[in-house]
C-alpha cells in the first residue's frame, strides 16, 4: 500500500511540473514574443542590448507607407504585410537577429559583425521584400461601395527602408545609442527616396 502511495506522489508531482513548466514556457512565449509576427519583441531586443558587447550591428526597418497602406486596404492587411515582413526577417543571412520593435518598425541586430559585414545582408532583405509580390484581396477594403465592379484581388508592391549603426570604434556607446544612431539613417533613407539602406 505504502509503495502504491509513493509511486502515486510521484506521478502527482511529474504531473504538476509539467504544468509549472508549461506555464512558466507561455509566460515567457506572451513576454518576449510578439503575437503578430512571432519575432522576439522589445524585451527580448532590451535583454540583447544588456548581454551585448564587442563589436556588432543594429538595423532599423520600418515599412515604407504603412499608413496609407492600412488606411486603403484595411488593419488586417496591414497585419499580413508585418507578418510577411517578419517571415523575411527570419530568413536574414548574416545570423542578423530579427525583432519586432513595435508598429512597423523592427530592428536586427548583427553580433560580432561590423557595419561592412552587415550592409549586404540588409540589402538583401530589403531586395527580396521589394521584388515579393504581395496580393491583396480588395474585399478588404473599409469603402464599400466600389465592390462590385473592383473585387478582384490586386498586386502591390511593400517596401522598406533600413537605417544602420554599428559599435566598430565606439568604445563608450550603449546599444540604445547606436538604436538611436540606426533610427537616424533610418529616417535618411525615408528623405532620400525609401526603399533602401542608409548609415
Amino acid at each position: 500500500m505504502e509503495k502504491n502511495a509513493y509511486v502515486l506522489n510521484v506521478f502527482i508531482s511529474a504531473g504538476l511540473l509539467m504544468c509549472l513548466y508549461a506555464v512558466m514556457q507561455e509566460s515567457w512565449r506572451m513576454a518576449y514574443l510578439d503575437e503578430l509576427t512571432d519575432l522576439p519583441g522589445r524585451r527580448a531586443l532590451r535583454e540583447r542590448f544588456q548581454s551585448i558587447s564587442g563589436t556588432y550591428t543594429v538595423a532599423m526597418l520600418d515599412v515604407d507607407h504603412f499608413k496609407k497602406f492600412n488606411d486603403s486596404y484595411g488593419h488586417d492587411t496591414g497585419d499580413e504585410v508585418l507578418r510577411m515582413i517578419a517571415s523575411k526577417m527570419k530568413d536574414v543571412s548574416g545570423k542578423g537577429l530579427p525583432y519586432r520593435y513595435g508598429g512597423e518598425e523592427f530592428a536586427i541586430v548583427f553580433p560580432g559583425k561590423a557595419r561592412q559585414d552587415s550592409e549586404a545582408h540588409l540589402e538583401t532583405l530589403r531586395k527580396v521584400i521589394a521584388d515579393m509580390p504581395f496580393v491583396v484581396n480588395r474585399q478588404g477594403r473599409r469603402n464599400t461601395k466600389q465592390r462590385t465592379r473592383n473585387s478582384k484581388s490586386k498586386t502591390v508592391q511593400v517596401t522598406v527602408s533600413i537605417g544602420l549603426a554599428d559599435s566598430k570604434g565606439k568604445k563608450n556607446a550603449s546599444a540604445w545609442n547606436l538604436l538611436k544612431q540606426a533610427d537616424t539613417a533610418l529616417y535618411r533613407a525615408k528623405k532620400k527616396g525609401r526603399n533602401q539602406v542608409s548609415v
